[in-house]
């Protein structure tokens, strides 16, 4: 049985092609994920356990004992001193870090969406000494106010020298430094593309910290004491509310870290791997299923001279295990190949990814072969275990009985109980709340999935049957396509839902992200007044500084932050939000269900409906208020609004909330121009803020057209990825064809024999091919559509401007894109069928 699985696998070694094509690709992709997120996590473990090569232990603040708003206290140069003097101890050095955003000589941000940060080079306590952890390279370190060192991987890809002076923001003003050295570092953040600017230790404190804070102490063990030795000796002497910590240990942390960052991006590759070889168990149910249908005769005979049901089917399926085997070595040495072409492509775009051996894991290995192995055999057991039902009396005929009215009864019965099922899960989803209904609608989707998949044959008789008036527009040849394609309705079907697979995520997901745009162009118009926002590029923290510049503007006619800071309220951490009570009404539009915003001025909150709703408040209601600072004031209600996705929370004047923070710091300004909205208006706040890179600058038509960016670049890349679904699709209507074809080769020369010219004969194999692949396209897009709404219903709780949005040219165009999907899948099957010798055809068998 052996040798005959082997004999069959070479005698049809064209009709098994797009198996292991379909396998291949969807093994490569899981091959390469697997070799390039191993490969990448391994480079940056290894240059992260660089940096920590010299840290024995490091003093951190214990989060868990800080109790009330603000931020826990930090470390002091007084613990730094006390632990430098541990007998354990053999040098110490604080550390303080925080973003730095560094132009280049074209005024561009440097590091752009990797780490941009600054930090500080501790030269001891008389400010003579090296810091150990940033080598120099050229120049010196930083002494005082003014001077900077640049790590040199930046200092190379941006030109910059020792004494050049360069632009830079660390919270929003613009600052001149001068560059007085170059570093070499281990730091993970700069091996993947980022920037490290290293100031002097006070400098770096009144940036990040406060003067004589630091956020980190880290520790070198003297000569002769261990990590561990060290850390007992820091855990006895040192003050509770700080945590102590090995090297290794923040190694460790740092790779588990790593490792969890990398199976986000894994699982998110491996989900269409997943989807592509989804898409290939029909195309290797189908291949099977008509090479069985076609060796009827061998394989009853096989049963007549004693072969076993058993042995039956495990010859087919070692056939589909040889198939698989082959699929899988080729897809790994494919994936391989993909995770080399990945890495170089993030070296090319800048995005550079640390040194490191490209690491080929057993994981890869064995997921490769199990999965090309496992997904064939599997597809193939049913038309395996179909063959072993062949009866020895089935040899007398060529045709094997056809499934049974029963069977289909059977089939269309499940399909309908689930296609229930899965529509009632989903429609109960939408009724929850986001975070509950993500298991129940995940489920329910793909039970509808399976359910609209077993009943397809059922769909596949009224829905071609639609098609009847264009087809016989062509004559004969339309009238055989139709006929054709409803001949065989499981065939049908298994070809069209490999299509319908990739159409249904790619409308869905059409539809979720049109619709999500429009809900927040709609929010930014219904809820701003503003000319303009100003945020960070990185949207982190704004400095107060910009605030006051913006003042002084005459052209300004109404200006206010939204600062952010905590406290406790009647006992429970709160959001506070501090804007300009005289202006922010000219700037945002709400709507109140009682009081205004001229409460503010007299020192009163504005709470949103929600909260408000949630612990009982009104207006008038009296709120006893813990601040960062300790202190305790009691404030009034003086009104209750309508939240939205940017303001929500306690509102209040700044002048009530700036006393009582440590670092002011707002989420951005907006801003209302004399001119309105104005190139020229634009232009002299960006001027005035010294062109500062790190700014982002936008009108309620800046952000519009950024989130149409975000989610075009978002939809580009999903559209790619599910691009090899499809590819496996056309795969799938390719070999349906060709086998069709060979099955209806007698069929064929007798058409061809009483008239039926070649040009017709491709004309019906090409129109076969665009009515099952629109077939597929149509049920894909419907239920696109069904998800999309359905994921919409979710969002809607959270965007109260998400509203559907269907784009009909979208949908045009995926249709269109099915009916070329036919007609190409069709180019080989009815060239061959054309040109297939007449005399030849109707002899065979």
């Amino acid at each position: 049985m052996f040798r005959t699985a082997l004999r069959n696998v070479l005698a049809h070694k064209a009709r098994l092609l797009m198996t292991v094509l379909a396998v291949m690709l969807g093994v490569a992709f899981v091959a390469g994920t697997l070799v390039f997120t191993s490969t990448l996590s391994h480079a940056f473990q290894k240059s992260s356990e660089k940096g920590f090569a010299q840290v024995d232990v490091a003093l951190r603040p214990d989060e868990s004992t800080h109790m009330g708003p603000g931020e826990a206290a930090r470390l002091s140069q007084k613990l730094l001193d006390r632990a430098e003097r541990l007998p354990g101890a053999g040098g110490a050095l604080g550390e303080v870090s925080g973003f730095a955003a560094l132009a280049d000589k074209d005024g561009k941000l440097v590091g752009q969406g990797w780490s941009t940060r600054g930090g500080n080079y501790y030269a001891g306590k008389d400010g003579r000494g090296t810091d150990f952890r940033y080598p120099v390279k050229d120049g010196r370190a930083p002494q005082r106010a003014g001077e900077i060192m640049l790590d040199a991987r930046t200092a190379e890809r941006t030109g910059y020298q020792v004494g050049d002076t360069v632009r830079m923001s660390v919270d929003g003003p613009v600052r001149q430094e001068k560059v007085v050295g170059v570093f070499t570092t281990d730091d993970g953040g700069v091996a993947a593309g980022g920037t490290l600017v290293l100031f002097d230790t006070r400098t770096a404190q009144s940036l990040f910290t406060k003067p004589g804070e630091y956020e980190q102490i880290i520790l070198t063990a003297a000569k002769g004491t261990s990590q561990a030795q060290l850390l007992k000796q820091v855990e006895e002497s040192l003050p509770k509310e700080v945590e102590a910590t090995t090297g290794k240990t923040l190694a460790d942390e740092q790779a588990r870290m790593i490792d969890r960052e990398m199976s986000g991006m894994r699982t998110f590759m491996l989900v269409f791997a997943g989807i592509s070889l989804f898409v290939g168990v029909f195309i290797i149910a189908n291949t099977f299923t008509m090479l069985v249908a076609q060796r009827t005769k061998e394989l009853a005979l096989m049963r007549a001279v004693g072969a076993s049901r058993r042995q039956v089917t495990r010859s087919v399926l070692l056939e589909a295990g040889v198939v698989g085997t082959i699929a899988a070595v080729i897809g790994l040495v494919t994936g391989i190949g993909i995770a080399v072409g990945l890495r170089a492509l993030l070296n090319a775009f800048d995005l550079t990814v640390p040194d490191g051996p490209l690491l080929v894991g057993t994981d890869a290995v064995v997921a490769s072969l199990v999965v090309g192995i496992g997904v064939t055999m599997l597809a193939a057991w049913l038309p395996a275990r179909r063959a072993a039902k062949i009866p020895p009396v089935a040899a007398m005929s060529s045709v094997h009985a056809t499934p049974t009215t029963r069977s289909l009864v059977v089939r269309n019965t499940i399909g309908s109980i689930l296609f229930a099922a899965g529509a009632a899960l989903v429609l109960l989803a939408t009724g929850m709340g986001f975070n509950e209904a993500q298991a129940p609608m995940a489920l329910g989707a793909c039970v509808l999935v399976v359910g609209v998949f077993v009943l397809t044959p059922l769909l596949s008789r009224p829905l071609i049957a639609a098609a009847g008036p264009v087809l016989r527009a062509f004559g004969v040849s339309g009238k055989l396509a139709r006929q054709n394609a409803v001949r065989n309705p499981r065939r049908t079907a298994a070809t069209a839902s490999a299509l319908m697979i990739g159409l249904t995520l790619i409308t869905g997901l059409t539809v979720v992200a049109g619709s999500s745009q429009q809900a927040i162009n709609k929010m930014a118009a219904d809820s701003l007044k503003a000319d303009y926002t100003l945020s960070m590029a990185n949207y982190r923290d704004l400095s107060p500084e910009v605030e006051k510049t913006l003042r002084d503007l005459p052209d300004v006619t109404a200006l206010s932050p939204l600062r952010r800071a905590d406290a406790e309220v009647d006992g429970t951490s709160h959001w506070l939000s501090g804007v300009s009570g005289k202006d922010v009404g000219k700037l945002v539009n709400l709507d109140f269900d009682s009081g205004s915003f001229a409460g503010l001025a007299d020192g009163g909150v504005l709470v949103d409906r929600a909260t408000a709703k949630e612990n009982d408040w009104k207006r008038g209601s009296t709120l006893k208020f813990t601040f960062e600072d300790g202190k305790r004031e009691k404030l009034t209600v003086a009104g209750v609004y309508r939240g939205n996705e940017m303001m929500q929370g306690l509102m209040m004047d700044t002048s009530v909330l700036d006393p009582h923070t440590q670092r002011p710091s707002d989420a951005q300004v907006m801003v209302k121009l004399k001119d309105g909205v104005s190139a020229a208006g634009k232009d002299r706040v960006a001027k005035a803020l010294g062109e500062n890179p790190a700014i982002l600058i936008q009108s309620k038509q800046d952000i519009a057209d950024a989130t149409a960016q975000e989610f075009t670049i978002m939809l580009n890349m999903l559209y790619g990825l599910l691009a090899m679904a499809v590819v496996v699709a056309v795969l799938g209507v390719v070999n349906t064809l060709a086998m069709s074809v060979f099955e209806r080769s007698q069929e064929i020369g007798m058409l061809r024999a009483i008239g039926l010219d070649r040009k017709s004969v491709k004309r019906m194999v090409r129109l076969e091919s665009i009515v099952i692949a629109l077939f597929g396209g149509v049920m894909g897009v419907g239920l696109g559509l069904f998800f999309g709404w359905a994921v919409g219903e979710l969002l809607g709780g959270a965007f109260s401007t998400y509203s559907l949005v269907v784009p009909w040219d979208r949908i045009a165009l995926f249709l269109t894109l099915a009916a070329a999907v036919g007609v190409l899948a069709a180019l080989w099957p009815a060239r061959r069928a054309a040109r297939m010798n007449m005399l030849a055809a109707i002899k065979s068998e």
